[in-house]
């Protein structure tokens, strides 16, 4: 037998009024329950903590007050944890942990989450870069809130909501031959030399790009960083191909860049939010919304290649 927390009640309040029958009715319950309840912590624990008095009511023995105080601790213990836990779900205060695989979060991140600052700064950002596969287990280990990924082939345990489909591009230095095109072909892409972005989903989605082309551009460099790809383009090592634009056509070195759509029917990669849709905390709503509505109004169509542009300033 387990002394619960509804025991315990019972037994303080009956101790508070100093009677079952006054406890009983502050509790709206039957004096039968009240009464029980004692005699079922006092055989648990194999002690008489109550005094009983037919005419009196009852009073504590000395092991029922030390047990009385302890239930007390408890029950405002428990009080707390439910009054932080509904806090901690309503309020828009506290830790947002976000792990994103997306290369150009840094250009519309900060503007998301600028909605959920608010003027009391009761909110503290937790902002982690990951690859695909990381940020999907991250979520499911409970390591973050909420995961801007890749969702093709997304893990099954996963709920997510599509933000934006982005198709391929070729990104080349400003003065390359290709530059002068309104868009390129793959085959026009076979004599190239190629910087490729060495990540999880990334480096198989862009092989699988070339597998029906007969001459498929030779690799020269593999980068696991979107930046080290861009700045290795801008120095002239070859070209790249890319889904999302940064809204810059400047590398890191201070090369400029030219970004080029591709013709061919290709499939684009799939960028979206991945969160608890069943119990989720209202600041993580807040996020989920703030993106969705960055995204649904058009916002996200910058990051995308579908015309001529210069490094994603279309």
């Amino acid at each position: 037998m387990s002394v619960s927390l509804q025991r315990m009640r019972y037994f303080n309040t009956a101790l508070a009024h100093g009677s079952i029958a006054k406890a009983a009715d502050d509790l709206n319950i039957a004096a039968s329950a009240v009464s029980a309840a004692i005699d079922q912590i006092e055989a648990q624990f194999q002690l008489k903590l109550v005094n009983r008095f037919r005419s009196r009511g009852i009073t504590a023995t000395t092991s029922g007050k030390v047990m009385e105080r302890k239930f007390a601790r408890l029950l405002e213990e428990y009080e707390a944890v439910l009054s932080e836990g509904s806090e901690l779900k309503h309020a828009l205060k506290g830790n947002l942990r976000i792990g994103y695989y997306a290369p150009v979060a840094p250009a519309f991140l900060p503007e998301v989450l600028s909605a959920l600052a608010g003027p009391d700064q009761q909110t503290t950002l937790h902002l982690e870069e990951c690859d695909n596969i990381r940020a999907q287990q991250g979520l499911l280990a409970g390591d973050y809130d909420a995961i801007l990924f890749v969702s093709d082939g997304a893990l099954p345990q996963i709920e997510y909501d599509e933000l934006l489909r982005a198709p391929a591009y070729c990104l080349m230095p400003q003065d390359h031959s290709l530059a002068s095109q309104p868009s390129v072909l793959l085959k026009d892409l076979a004599k190239q030399k190629l910087v490729v972005l060495n990540r999880p989903v990334a480096v198989d989605y862009y092989r699988r790009l070339f597998d029906e082309t007969l001459h498929p551009p030779e690799t020269v460099a593999y980068a696991n960083s979107t930046e080290m790809v861009r700045s290795m383009v801008g120095a002239g090592h070859g070209i790249a191909v890319l889904n999302m634009l940064p809204n810059t056509d400047v590398s890191y070195a201070g090369d400029r860049l030219t970004a080029r759509p591709i013709a061919n029917d290709l499939p684009p990669l799939t960028l979206s939010l991945g969160y608890n849709k069943s119990m989720p905390r209202r600041i993580v709503v807040q996020f989920a919304k703030q993106c969705q509505s960055y995204f649904g109004e058009g916002g996200g169509q910058r990051f995308c290649c579908t015309g001529p542009s210069v490094g994603g300033l279309s």
